[in-house]
C-alpha cells in the first residue's frame, strides 16, 4: 500500500520521537554520570555505592563519579536530586532517611514520592545492639535489668536516624527509659561509646567492625530475626528478650522524577545484574548486609509508600514529628 505525502509528512513527528527514544537508550550513558551520596567518604553507604559505581563503570563504559553530599541528615542531598536534570546523569545511593524524613519533616523542600524516581532496592541492613565492653552487661535482659534500676544513656547518628528510632523502639517494646545523645554522625557515637560517655547504641555492622573485633565493644543482637552473617553467635533481639522486634535499614537507588523510563529500566537492569553477582554478594554480607534479590521500579516504589508509613507510625509514637 502506497502512503500519501500528506500521511508520510504527519507521520514525521512521531517517527522522530522513535527515533530520539532509541538512539537515547542506545547512548546512555555517553558521559559521567554523577552518584550522589548522602553522608560523608567512608560509611556503609558511601562504600556501597562505590562498589555499584565500579560494577555501573564496568557494564557501561562511563565513569559513575560518587559525589558526598552530607547535612542536613540526607536531606541537602535529596533535594539536590530532585532539583537536578531528569536526564539519567544524576542518580543517587537513597537509605530509610527518605522514608523517615516524610514524617520527621512537615516542609520538605522536595516530595519524596512525586520528585524522585525509584530505580532499584539494592539490600537491607539490619542493625546490632553493641555496648562498651566494659559495661557489666552481657544479655539484652542485662540490659533491661540495668535501666530499670538506673538512668542509661545511649548514642546515634543524629536525631530521627535509624540508630535513633530502633533505640526508640526498644525503649518502647522493654517499657524502660532512656536518655538520647545524638551526634553527627556514627563514627563520633561509636568513639563516646568506646569512652564510656554512653552506655550503648544500635549501629550497621561495618562501621563496628574493628571494634567488635578488637573486643572494644560488645554486640548483644542483632535487629532482625534473621542473624548477621559476620555475627551469626549474636542473637537476634526477637529471641533474646524482646519478641517481634524487627527492623532494618535499606539501601536503594534513586533518580529525579521523570528521568527516561528507558534509561530507568537499564540502571534497574544492571544494578539487578550486579547484585547477582557471588562475589558481590558475599561482599555485600561482609559489610552486613543483606543483599536484595531481582527487583523492578515499580516494585521499589511501592515499598517507598509502604516504609512512609511504617516509619511514620515509629517517627510519632517517639514524639519526633516536627512542624518544620
Amino acid at each position: 500500500m502506497r502512503l500519501s505525502r500528506r500521511t508520510l509528512v504527519a507521520a514525521l513527528p512521531v517517527l522522530a520521537a522513535g527515533v530520539a527514544r532509541a538512539q537515547k537508550s542506545d547512548s546512555y550513558p555517553s558521559r559521567p554520570v554523577a552518584f550522589v551520596v548522602p553522608f560523608e567518604r567512608g560509611g556503609t553507604t558511601d562504600t556501597l555505592a562505590r562498589l555499584l559505581a565500579e560494577g555501573l563503570h564496568d557494564r557501561l563504559g562511563q565513569p559513575f563519579a560518587v559525589q558526598n553530599r552530607a547535612g542536613e541528615g540526607t536531606v541537602l542531598a535529596t533535594n539536590f536530586v530532585a532539583k537536578s536534570p531528569p536526564d539519567g546523569y544524576t542518580i543517587m545511593m537513597a537509605v530509610s532517611t527518605l522514608a523517615i524524613d516524610a514524617t520527621l519533616f512537615k516542609k520538605l523542600p522536595y516530595d519524596p514520592l512525586a520528585d524522585l524516581a525509584m530505580v532499584a532496592l539494592v539490600a537491607k541492613v539490619p542493625f546490632v545492639l553493641v555496648v562498651n565492653a566494659q559495661f557489666p552487661v552481657y544479655s539484652v535482659d542485662d540490659l533491661v535489668d540495668l535501666a530499670r534500676k538506673r538512668s542509661l544513656s545511649f548514642g546515634s547518628g543524629g536525631v530521627g536516624s535509624f540508630h535513633h528510632l530502633a533505640a526508640a523502639v526498644f525503649s518502647r517494646e522493654t517499657g524502660i527509659k532512656l536518655t538520647h545523645v545524638p551526634y553527627r554522625g556514627t563514627a563520633p557515637a561509636l568513639a563516646d561509646l568506646v569512652g564510656g560517655y554512653v552506655q550503648f547504641m544500635f549501629t550497621d555492622y561495618a562501621p563496628a567492625a574493628a571494634l567488635i573485633n578488637s573486643g572494644k565493644v560488645r554486640p548483644l543482637a542483632v535487629t532482625t530475626t534473621a542473624p548477621l552473617s559476620p555475627l551469626q553467635e549474636v542473637p537476634p533481639l526477637a529471641t533474646a528478650g524482646v519478641p517481634g522486634f524487627d527492623l532494618a535499614a535499606w539501601q536503594a537507588v534513586i533518580a529525579p522524577a521523570h528521568t527516561p523510563s528507558d534509561v530507568v529500566g537499564l540502571l534497574n537492569a544492571q544494578l539487578n545484574a550486579i547484585v547477582a553477582n557471588p562475589d558481590v554478594r558475599v561482599r555485600l554480607r561482609q559489610l552486613g548486609m543483606t543483599p536484595i534479590g531481582k527487583n523492578t521500579p515499580q516494585e521499589l516504589a511501592a515499598f517507598l509508600q509502604a516504609e512512609n508509613v511504617r516509619w511514620g507510625n515509629i517517627v510519632k509514637a517517639a514524639g519526633l514529628a516536627r512542624s518544620e
